[in-house]
């Protein structure tokens, strides 16, 4: 097996619906508290507990600060060696489902607090909404991605771009029946190595 075929085979799916639970028992915090806490919904919140819904890295970032835990709690990601990644040989991931699956473009250094990855998107997938700190840059590679801002939906294609800050109420989907690929920026700084050798740490505030 080559080095691509193994980071292939590694592609995680990880259930994060009991943990989230599980940590929210131990602090003895109502479902209601973490939902207003993280700017989450309750309905939303309780489905991602019983894993019918996949939460997005932001989202799960902020529901992750009020548990008092890194993102890493929930998944593990590698953490990336140097600043050069090559196509075909990047760790993927996911989050409860291959709907969505992620590789990491960015690197760790001191002071850095851009965050940046190739995200692939299932046809039919649809995000919840979500609104914190910082800004976001979406460029589509191939297909189409419908993104929804403050309400207003904007079709994204191949070569097309879209700016804006994260405070602005905002989801996307896939509304085609074809993939979308698309590179994401952003200075969501939820993966930062830590003294303990982890990719992820939480640094994601939300609007109540």
């Amino acid at each position: 097996m080559n080095r691509a075929e193994g980071i292939a085979q590694s592609l995680q799916a990880a259930k994060v619906g009991a943990l989230i639970r599980a940590r929210r028992h131990d602090l003895r915090m109502t479902l209601q508290a973490l939902g207003q806490q993280a700017g989450v919904s309750v309905g939303y919140l309780s489905q991602v507990e019983r894993d019918q819904a996949s939460p997005s890295l932001s989202t799960l970032a902020s529901i992750a600060r009020v548990l008092g835990v890194r993102v890493d709690y929930f998944i593990a990601t590698p953490s990336a060696q140097d600043s050069l990644t090559r196509a075909g040989e990047r760790m993927r991931f996911s989050v409860n489902d291959a709907l969505v699956s992620y590789e990491q473009l960015h690197a760790e250094f001191p002071g850095n607090v851009l965050s940046s990855f190739l995200i692939t998107i299932a046809p039919g997938y649809r995000s919840e909404a979500a609104h914190h700190e910082g800004e976001e840059i979406v460029y589509v590679v191939e297909g189409h991605l419908t993104l929804c801002i403050d309400g207003q939906d904007t079709v994204v294609g191949p070569g097309d771009s879209l700016h804006f800050r994260g405070n602005r109420s905002h989801s996307w989907s896939n509304e085609t029946e074809s993939p979308v690929r698309l590179m994401w920026s952003g200075t969501l700084t939820m993966f930062r190595s830590s003294s303990d050798g982890s990719a992820l740490q939480t640094a994601v505030t939300r609007d109540a």
